[in-house]
């Protein structure tokens, strides 16, 4: 028996044309979770198509967020002034006694206000610590598909703690809190390249994909990287790791490959065009020219970005070096939301405090293009998503031309990367289903979801206790080191002040 795949069509919006910069009316016609033609209004459907009213709403693809990590949504609002080696000082006091239902419950908050925020699809680095479990992965993987939200999920991997890649670092602490950091150690590679082969192997998810990330080059052992591209090129997935996020990370490299870190992955074999930088706050042109040569990606994070005191990225420089670039909101213990829309505006707004040369700064149709196929093409998944087009994923939001956001809609690229916060979001559909409709998330019964995430809290206060006694002691120190670490001199200058301040 033929199983006949349903129909269904959208009717009375308008369509976001990026290329003329305008809103046109069209109906829509998909075929079971893809778009099999696109016309004008009154265009002809088969029998039993259900129809889909879209009067008052601009229709725009669904946003991807090319850079998150999930186990971070319990971790949101915890913080204020930590940098990126702060942060990192903080992982086990953020992320301690996760089980599976607590990494689950925290995929599944990062998923719903990705949705309700006109997210589709997102490229998630998920740690596990000491080292990435099958269990894990699929507890978070189960959690975007029951949500709706498509999803590359890389198991955030290291096999170098904090303490030991920082040259010098260890050697700054006292005897005792040295032997207390013995607990950031990780697993051997071995065993966590095994862990990840396994996850690789038996991967039973449709909408959810695996992916690497060996989190930062310099926390891995060049055989542990080396492992990584083996593996990679093995199961046909992405790479993606933080390069070049702050000075510190440079400064680090420099010290121990005497070259940039994308110079000493490209070296080892890593830099393809399924690779992604996530970041690259601190890369210099010829580190550019890689990566566009390669034909990488960098996942672009302004948000988290200015949030850790990391600096301001060279956007342009990376797009004139034809590198794909993608936009991110990263995880939301250094982010503290899931909006693609604001990181759009961030990249925007960003870009045009770096000089008075206005040909520099990054247009809304470049933020909005990266925001959507520079996040697909990042996610491996350029053919499917990232566009409304015949043959692609039916993934689009619907957002209120009644909202005050869209009054009066002038120009709709500059007011979706300008205007719009998210709050303009009326229906999302994933695959031609609809998941979120009249500000409604039909997949999540959000006041249960607030119940658990309060029971966690309650669990977290208590046992994070002595992580957090630790972090106040470590705090201190590497508060001061790094910092002292990132006044070394460079050849090239990301932060918002001046020179001199730093």
């Amino acid at each position: 028996m033929v199983t006949k795949i349903p129909y269904s069509i959208i009717r009375g919006g308008k369509l976001l044309d990026i290329d003329r910069r305008k809103a046109v009316p069209v109906d829509i016609l998909i075929k079971g979770d893809t778009i099999a033609e696109i016309g004008r209004p009154g265009l002809a459907a088969p029998d039993g198509a259900a129809v889909i009213n879209a009067r008052h709403r601009l229709m725009h693809p669904g946003l991807v967020n090319a850079h998150t990590h999930g186990p971070g949504n319990l971790g949101k609002g915890l913080y204020d002034r930590w940098s990126l080696e702060l942060l990192l000082t903080a992982s086990q006091w953020v992320g301690i006694g996760r089980t599976l239902d607590d990494k689950y419950l925290s995929a599944k908050i990062g998923a719903a206000e990705m949705l309700l925020k006109g997210c589709t699809a997102a490229y998630d680095l998920a740690a596990e610590f000491p080292l990435p479990s099958v269990e894990g992965l699929s507890a978070m993987a189960k959690a975007y598909e029951e949500v709706g939200l498509r999803c590359v999920l890389a198991p955030m991997v290291a096999d170098i703690s904090f303490f030991d890649a920082n040259p010098g670092l260890m050697e700054r602490l006292p005897t005792s809190l040295q032997k207390e950091v013995e607990s950031f150690r990780y697993a051997p590679w071995k065993a966590t390249t095994n862990q990840m082969k396994k996850a690789l192997q038996k991967w039973r998810f449709e909408t959810v994909h695996v992916a690497l990330a060996p989190t930062i080059p310099h926390h891995c052992s060049d055989a542990f990287l080396i492992s990584c591209r083996d593996l990679a090129k093995e199961y046909d997935v992405g790479i993606h790791t933080h390069v070049a996020e702050s000075k510190v990370q440079v400064i680090a490299g420099f010290q121990r490959y005497g070259s940039t870190l994308a110079a000493h992955m490209d070296k080892l074999g890593l830099v393809t065009d399924r690779f992604t930088v996530a970041h690259g706050v601190w890369l210099d042109d010829d580190d550019m020219k890689r990566l566009g040569d390669r034909g990488a990606s960098v996942a672009h994070n302004p948000g988290s970005n200015m949030r850790l005191g990391n600096g301001l990225a060279d956007v342009r420089g990376m797009l004139n070096a034809q590198v794909n670039v993608g936009i991110g909101t990263d995880g939301a213990s250094c982010s503290d939301n899931q909006n693609v829309y604001e990181a759009m505006r961030l990249a925007s707004f960003a870009s045009k405090v770096q000089g008075p040369d206005t040909e520099r700064w990054v247009t809304t149709e470049e933020a909005l293009r990266a925001a959507t196929e520079g996040g697909a093409r990042a996610l491996g998944l350029a053919k499917q998503i990232g566009k409304i087009a015949p043959g692609y994923k039916a993934d689009i939001v619907f957002l209120d031309l009644h909202h005050i956001n869209w009054i009066p809609m002038n120009d709709p690229v500059n007011q979706i990367v300008h205007t719009e916060d998210g709050s303009g979001v009326h229906s999302v559909m994933v695959g031609g289903r609809m998941i979120v409709e009249n500000r409604k998330l039909l997949t999540v019964n959000l006041a249960k979801v607030a119940e658990q995430a309060e029971t966690f809290r309650a669990k977290r206060v208590k046992e994070a206790k002595p992580a957090r006694k630790l972090y106040d002691q470590l705090e201190k120190i590497v508060g001061t080191f790094c910092p002292g670490l990132a006044k070394a001199p460079l050849h090239i200058h990301r932060y918002g002040a001046s020179h001199h301040a730093h």
